[in-house]
């Protein structure tokens, strides 16, 4: 099944005692009231003990987790979108003690537009898809439930220096614009990426930059998070990475987990530590119909069966994107980092979540 690639480690001990974050902007602006509704009854009915954290504005919560007596919760719950958890993740790592914080089980209930992680976790755990309030009363079961398992994390290096760590996703070009211009359509749920899709399909962008990769099945890399992969960035890529010789993209998306959205499975092998980054690319070329197929095709990750020959997946374990000259979005998780040369390892089994 796919539960058994997903390496399970333990269950929260009984009864356990969480710390549950919650972002009351988030989505619709529904979480707190889908908290009340639905979570707070579970939690209670299953002996789960938990204190609320209601988030004031970006990072309350990664600064929160930087200095949080760890040592007083079995585990870290996030009910929002998945910005909420990447603040998370990103403030586990920036701990001086991050090699046991990062060890911290975490769990999402989705309460966002975007819950991709929550949809990914819900896929994994075999039963069939839904959306919605079925996707939070799902999740919360899961998370009653209680099992861990080990997730994979990716460290992300910019051009500034700056360091990122993301469970999630990293994208370039139309899959980025539509993320951030969307933002705009949030009032409409699940449904801002439709709409953002249909949007910048009219006007489709090529996007110039060079992309580099090191393929699964390369030489193992030392396990914990010094970067054993990747050269500094101003240096060319070793001569076992794979160089892509075209330079004109639609997109780049690199995948760590199986859903991008709700209702987008854009990819659909990967597992929650399978060790390795799903890469997909659309070269220059493709037409506007073509790439809506694609989209269309990725709400059942059938889009790899449309044999489209502008689209490219490998499964890696780093690679190095160098945009060319001009604007552009760079998305982390569905957060904006800096525009520029950006490359990323990923570290398997790194992380930890509720897994059902």
């Amino acid at each position: 099944t796919k539960t058994d690639r997903c390496v399970l480690l333990n269950s929260l001990p009984h009864p356990c005692r969480i710390l549950l974050f919650v972002n009351p902007q988030s989505g619709k602006g529904q979480a707190l009231t889908l908290y009340n509704s639905h979570i707070q009854r579970m939690l209670n009915e299953a002996g789960v003990i938990h204190k609320l954290i209601i988030t004031e504005r970006q990072n309350h919560a990664r600064e929160l987790v930087k200095d949080v007596d760890l040592s007083q919760w079995d585990a870290l719950v996030i009910m929002s979108g998945d910005g909420l958890l990447h603040e998370v993740i990103n403030g586990l790592l920036e701990r001086p003690d991050w090699e046991e914080a990062v060890r911290t089980p975490l769990g999402i209930l989705p309460g966002g537009s975007g819950n991709a992680l929550a949809a990914s976790v819900h896929y994994y755990s075999g039963v069939s898809q839904v959306t919605g309030e079925e996707l939070l009363v799902s999740c919360g079961f899961l998370l009653c439930r209680g099992l861990v398992s080990h997730m994979d994390l990716v460290s992300l290096h910019l051009s500034s220096g700056q360091r990122l760590f993301s469970f999630l996703s990293l994208a370039w070009g139309f899959v980025a614009d539509v993320d951030v211009e969307s933002e705009k359509y949030r009032h409409a749920g699940a449904a801002r990426f439709t709409v953002g899709t249909l949007v910048r399909l009219a006007s489709l962008r090529i996007y110039k930059g060079k992309l580099a990769y090191l393929p699964n099945g390369a030489a193992a890399s030392l396990p914990g998070p010094p970067d054993a992969l990747l050269p500094p960035l101003d240096q060319p890529p070793p001569s076992d990475w794979v160089l892509v010789p075209e330079e004109d993209f639609v997109l780049m998306l690199a995948m760590h987990q199986s859903h991008l959205a709700e209702d987008l499975l854009a990819a659909p092998d990967a597992r929650l530590a399978d060790g390795f980054i799903h890469l997909f690319y659309v070269t220059a070329g493709i037409s506007r119909s073509a790439l809506l197929r694609l989209f269309l095709a990725m709400e059942k990750g059938a889009h790899l069966d449309t044999n489209c020959q502008h689209l490219v997946h490998a499964k890696v374990r780093a690679l190095r994107l160098e945009p060319g000259a001009g604007k552009g979005i760079i998305t982390v998780d569905g957060e904006v980092v800096e525009y520029g040369p950006i490359q990323v390892e990923v570290h398997a089994g790194l992380g930890r979540v509720i897994s059902g």
